[in-house]
């Protein structure tokens, strides 16, 4: 069964998926960010198969995630480097590990987590607007679809997204009745 692309799509969402959606890239890219490098320390952490990581390295060089440099030439051996696409997915693997940590832990969680580098201290990561500061939360931020600068207040509303961000019930008075 051949897949769907989404690389016609407009959706930067979909479009992002097309290149880092497959499960494998997405831990490639974590391990990336943990210092790894060589392909045997991605297969020795990944437990993948050969085949699977040539490929899935191949596709994360040919969508700009990661540079592939030669270090040896005997033997011939390359490394794999996050680019500054691949730096820029880092938001996107923290907040797919908050998630993780909050909804699906094992046991003490020891799995991964984000911790400040000076005291080890865990973190617990939030999405903030670069601009304003602000935290990205309902019902004060939604996703829209459409070209940038068409949303309006109408088309932000809950009922338009709700199949994008489940939409946030509204206030409840102290009786339980809808405000």
């Amino acid at each position: 069964m051949q897949r769907k692309s989404f690389s016609d799509m407009a959706c930067p969402i979909a479009r992002s998926l097309e290149q880092v959606g497959e499960w494998w890239s997405m831990l490639i890219l974590r391990d990336a960010f943990a210092g790894k490098t060589c392909f045997d320390e991605f297969q020795q952490s990944l437990g993948i198969a050969p085949n699977m990581l040539t490929r899935r390295l191949a596709t994360l060089v040919e969508s700009g995630m990661l540079e592939r440099r030669a270090y040896s030439t005997r033997p011939p051996r390359d490394e794999y480097l996050l680019t500054e696409r691949g730096r820029d997915f880092r938001t996107v693997l923290v907040a797919l590990l908050a998630f993780g940590d909050r909804h699906f832990a094992v046991g003490d969680g020891g799995g991964a987590r984000v911790v400040e580098t000076k005291t080890g201290a865990t973190v617990e990561p939030m999405l903030v607007d670069r601009r304003t500061g602000k935290e990205l939360v309902e019902p004060d931020y939604t996703i829209v679809r459409g070209k940038k600068g068409t949303a309006t207040a109408k088309a932000a509303r809950p009922k338009e997204s709700a199949g994008l961000l489940a939409a946030a019930p509204s206030p409840r008075d102290a009786s339980g009745a809808r405000a």
